[in-house]
């Protein structure tokens, strides 16, 4: 039995509300294959043998299955119902992961474009420090705007944040253990509220999320 350290939840918890469709981001064909599949494939060519759940709205619970049967007849997906917000559904993604040294990976479905580069660098410097999200340069000037004042910052100051957000298994579920608060936007701010240092590697410029029909547009146009 080949077996992989390394686990990967992609959260596909949407319910395509921003994109205006009738199906889920996640879910929309771009050149003739769902978003998901896509985004599923770059983790399957980094690891053939790397342990997938996805965490899917309960309503399309049906549609993934048979989506993933399809597409990876052979593979060990497993599907796992998403909860009411991104928080709840990493939760239920990292209840199916037993061995608490492992790496586990936290992926957005609708980042179909993220590089073989920067999931290695996430899984092994997660490995090397216990964690590591991608981040990219800001490349848009900044205002911030406090109590109806807005001044220009330093762009400098600033990065974007992508995924995989990768971390130890051990780690990570005990953060998912604190109370659920709206200041966890992503998972890196659930270690952060257990105090640990977040560590941050290079990602790729086009590894966006696919949420507003222009980006689709963009998706059609990189691939």
């Amino acid at each position: 039995m080949n077996h992989s350290q390394y686990n990967v939840i992609i959260v596909a918890g949407g319910t395509g509300t921003r994109m205006h469709s009738a199906v889920p981001k996640q879910f929309i064909e771009i050149k003739g294959k769902p978003v998901i599949i896509h985004t599923i494939e770059k983790f399957l060519e980094f690891d053939e043998y790397i342990n997938i759940i996805v965490s899917v709205h309960p309503e399309y619970m049906t549609d993934a299955n048979f989506m993933l049967a399809e597409y990876f007849p052979d593979k060990n997906i497993h599907t796992v119902a998403g909860g009411e917000t991104r928080f709840h559904s990493v939760k239920n993604g990292l209840h199916a992961i037993s061995n608490k040294n492992d790496i586990v990976g936290i992926h957005d479905a609708a980042r179909p474009f993220v590089s073989q580069e920067t999931i290695k660098r996430c899984f092994e410097t997660a490995a090397l420090k216990g964690n590591a999200i991608p981040v990219s340069p800001v490349n848009e000037s900044l205002r911030m705007i406090s109590n109806g004042i807005n001044k220009a910052v330093s762009r400098e100051d600033y990065k974007i944040v992508q995924t995989p957000q990768c971390f130890v298994v051990s780690k990570i579920k005990e953060a998912f253990n604190q109370e659920y608060s709206p200041f966890f936007t992503d998972d890196a701010t659930v270690l952060e509220g257990m105090d640990e240092r977040i560590h941050l590697v290079e990602g790729n410029p086009e590894n966006i999320k696919i949420t507003n029909p222009y980006d689709l547009k963009f998706a059609e146009l990189y691939l």
